[in-house]
């Protein structure tokens, strides 16, 4: 018996005790996709919070007595009454090179079944843009590959250009051709040994698309041999809103790596007028206050902050940059409706597809019509906001440029 106590006594004497806080609240209402919690205290803004069995959620809104939070993964499996934790870390996704030719989702996730992706960094979703001090001037063009585009309204490395236009103008063709472009101009570079040549590698954010448009997407990138350049991101039309809504910032920090890694990086939003309404979606469900159109008041914060993020970055902060092609789709060719407004007034330059002469057999730009896309500060008197055009248009083409908006306005005047 003497010595059971003597043994009970040395464990009780080397017993460790250690006390751990955690922050735990509880689900009070949980449906498409959003969950109000109570009981979680010192939770930051854009927090990740832990659901459990795999799930993870975003905090949006904070607010006295709950938070609001969007669930990224299957909400079904969250019930009232469900236990939450915070994590004291901000939403971070997968990075790097790893990721070309591959499909992720909005967490950086593969779905194309190819096997686990080899990440090189991760990188916060949301993040500040770089100020002025870090940014430095456009010079270096992005050949889209679509002769009227880079002769009168040419992309520079780091700039922003606008596509917009009705449903079925082409607007995702242009995209995908230039990413085609891309790989076209690195192989043969690559084939040529240029030593000082810097590829641009794409990344192609499906925003609320259909699935079978994005299969077919990714079967011409992959049929045209542009898909080992090319990341793909997805959050398709049967995903969640919350999904659709965080994609395009996923797809920015992806972009960003090779941003602040010496590369040029290409990203296209396709589109925006989703994204849009799936944070409309997810703003009316927190029950924040709505504004025109139902959309929230920071709906223009939402895009301008997002594009804001693509710019050309001198050589103390990466020496890369990263070119973003948002697409707005219209109804009925207003432009001047609430979120293209928005939109183009981020914008460098815009490239308009217009219904009426699509109808007319002008399918696209490359195919001999100069006046099925052109830019706004043609028609509104206004300059790109970043760059010049001259600096970023090749010299030999130069000479063709000039006269050609002349052309433009005369065929479209007959």
């Amino acid at each position: 018996m003497s010595n059971l106590l003597q043994e009970i006594e040395a464990q009780i004497a080397g017993a460790k005790t250690a006390t751990a806080k955690q922050n735990v609240g509880v689900v009070r209402e949980i449906g498409d996709g959003v969950a109000k919690i109570e009981g979680l205290t010192d939770t930051m803004l854009n927090e990740m919070l832990d659901f459990g069995n795999g799930i993870v959620g975003l905090a949006l809104n904070l607010e006295e007595t709950e938070v609001g939070a969007i669930i990224l993964g299957d909400y079904t499996k969250i019930k009232e009454g469900s236990e939450v934790r915070t994590t004291g870390k901000l939403l971070q996704i997968p990075v790097g090179k790893g990721l070309l030719g591959r499909v992720v989702n909005t967490l950086g996730q593969p779905v194309d079944g190819k096997g686990p992706i080899k990440e090189t960094a991760f990188y916060p979703v949301e993040k500040i843009a770089p100020g002025i001090i870090k940014r430095r001037s456009v010079s270096q063009p992005v050949q889209t590959g679509i002769m009227a585009i880079d002769a009168m309204v040419p992309i520079g490395r780091g700039q922003r250009e606008l596509i917009i236009g009705d449903r079925g103008t082409g607007k995702t063709t242009i995209g995908v051709d230039t990413m085609i472009n891309q790989a076209r101009i690195n192989k043969a570079a690559e084939a040529a040994g240029e030593k000082d040549f810097r590829p641009i590698y794409n990344i192609y954010v499906a925003v609320g698309q259909k699935q079978s448009n994005i299969a077919r997407v990714i079967g011409v990138l992959e049929e045209a041999g542009a898909l080992p350049y090319t990341v793909v991101v997805v959050a398709s039309a049967s995903d969640s809103a919350s999904n659709q809504y965080l994609v395009p910032f996923a797809g920015a920090a992806i972009g960003e790596w090779f941003m602040d890694n010496g590369m040029d990086a290409l990203i296209i939003y396709d589109d925006l007028s989703k994204h849009a309404v799936a944070y409309r979606q997810v703003s009316l469900i927190l029950k924040r206050p709505s504004g025109r159109e139902a959309y929230p008041g920071d709906v223009f914060y939402l895009h301008s902050r997002l594009l804001e993020r693509s710019a050309r970055v001198g050589e103390k902060y990466g020496n890369g940059s990263l070119t973003a092609l948002p697409i707005i789709e219209t109804q009925a060719g207003d432009v001047s409706a609430y979120i293209p407004t928005n939109v183009i007034s981020r914008r460098s330059s815009s490239c308009v597809g217009r219904s009426i002469r699509f109808a007319r057999r002008f399918r696209r730009a490359d195919q001999g019509d100069e006046a099925s896309c052109r830019s706004y500060q043609g028609r509104l008197g206004a300059v790109p906001r970043i760059g010049c055009l001259r600096a970023v248009r090749f010299r030999p083409r130069r000479q063709d440029a000039g006269a050609a908006r002349t052309r433009q306005a005369h065929h479209r005047n007959l």
